[in-house]
């Protein structure tokens, strides 16, 4: 059975402030997708969650997810998608019954039940069976399962699953999105993700089972732990971080027989705008870019042996112009006084999660003393339910309440 793997498309997602659907990015980036499974004609296209950027997507993003579903079930070639945690499980679902008679397949919302939904299909060896898992918050499982005691994601996935009762002795797979680790260590990340950093960690063994783990979250494409469970990542560089990984693309999957390893390969689709960065010297930099024109690019500078200027920027931002470019990035690492400790760079900020970023401020505040896992806890609810909320407007009443319910769990405990 060949399976294509994607995940992380973010659809509406913007770059310093550029919308990468007005520009035309994530268009043309589904347009070549579209062409190679019309190519490869798979027998199934997973798609490991966070389809869109926002859990409110605007009206573009969700004409975009529309054509290329659409496209997709035009080749009568069956999409099973789950929703990720910036997408709303709810807004997903909505007609699910209606368009898995067009062979797409939706996860469910864990507040409606734990049961996930499976689809099985069947090739020459027997039947697989693929299950879907939308993105497990820890009090929604609990709440699913009538488990209160259930607070961490590793534990609440193991109680989920097990309630699923899998038939390993067939082949199956499972479409997560989840922060996945290998004893305590984290995949490599892309630069993009948000909510990781430690936040919701599940440890591969979690999976234990199954035939392949088609898994979103993580912006780099890997594996976690062994082979057959593994990151798709990022269609597209969404940080300047990711221009150091391999060339991005879905994962072509191919299962055998029960008990055979899978082979998988990398589908690399080139980018509208490839990203650079422009990091030296100032006349290094100059230079090279005048010797060597490139265009249509989206472009860093880092000067590291002066501070910007106005007439350097005017000067990278007339040339990126001219050629088409668009200059998103600039910074100097240049300091005069290299003893002291410097301020951390906006990109060493913008990498980091917001729980991350919490815990720092917290350490400076109190004398380096940090949060305690009650604190830690209470802001990643915190920050789930933001995800959720529409910041234009006041916190919903369900919010705050599922807030107030952590808060007296954890006064509890």
């Amino acid at each position: 059975m060949r399976l294509i793997h994607l995940a992380d498309l973010h659809f509406g997602k913007s770059m310093h402030g550029l919308s990468l659907l007005e520009k035309g990015d994530q268009a043309h980036w589904v347009t070549e997708f579209l062409r190679l499974a019309e190519e490869l004609r798979p027998d199934a296209v997973m798609i490991a969650g966070d389809v869109y950027d926002r859990s409110a997507p605007s009206g573009d993003a969700v004409e975009l997810l529309s054509r290329m579903l659409t496209a997709l079930s035009d080749l009568n070639i069956p999409t099973l998608l789950v929703a990720g945690n910036h997408d709303s499980a709810q807004r997903l679902a909505f007609a699910g019954p209606l368009l898995a008679r067009q062979k797409l397949f939706i996860s469910q919302p864990l507040a409606e039940s734990p049961e996930l939904l499976h689809v099985t299909l069947t090739d020459e060896y027997g039947p697989v069976t693929f299950w879907l898992m939308p993105y497990v918050f820890p009090a929604l499982a609990a709440q699913a399962l009538g488990d209160e005691s259930l607070r961490d994601c590793d534990t609440a996935l193991r109680v989920l699953l097990q309630r699923q009762n899998p038939d390993f002795s067939q082949r199956n797979v499972l479409i997560a999105h989840q922060n996945v680790t290998a004893g305590g260590l984290e995949a490599l990340r892309g630069g993009s993700e948000t909510m990781v950093g430690g936040v919701g960690q599940v440890d591969y063994t979690a999976f234990d089972g199954f035939d392949y783990v088609a898994l979103g979250h993580i912006h780099a494409a890997c594996p976690v732990g062994r082979d057959s469970v593994r990151y798709a990542g990022s269609p597209l560089c969404y940080h300047f971080d990711e221009i150091h990984q391999a060339a991005k693309g879905p994962l072509l999957v191919e299962l055998g027989a029960k008990g055979e390893a899978p082979r998988i390969e990398r589908l690399p689709i080139a980018p509208l705008h490839p990203l650079r960065e422009m990091k030296g010297a100032y006349t290094t930099l100059r230079d090279a870019e005048l010797a060597h024109p490139r265009r249509g690019e989206y472009l860093r500078l880092v000067l590291t042996d002066r501070r910007l200027s106005p007439e350097v920027v005017d000067f990278f931002e007339g040339l990126a112009r001219e050629r088409d470019s668009v200059l998103m990035d600039r910074s100097s690492e240049y300091d005069p006084f290299s003893s002291e400790v410097s301020a951390p760079s906006r990109s060493a900020v913008e990498q980091k999660s917001v729980g991350a970023l919490f815990a720092d401020f917290y350490a400076e505040r109190s004398g380096g003393e940090m949060p305690t896992e009650a604190e830690l806890r209470l802001l990643q609810a915190a920050e789930e339910l933001a995800l959720h909320e529409d910041f234009h407007l006041p916190p919903s009443v369900e919010a705050v309440e599922r807030l107030l319910r952590q808060l007296a769990k954890e006064e509890e405990a």
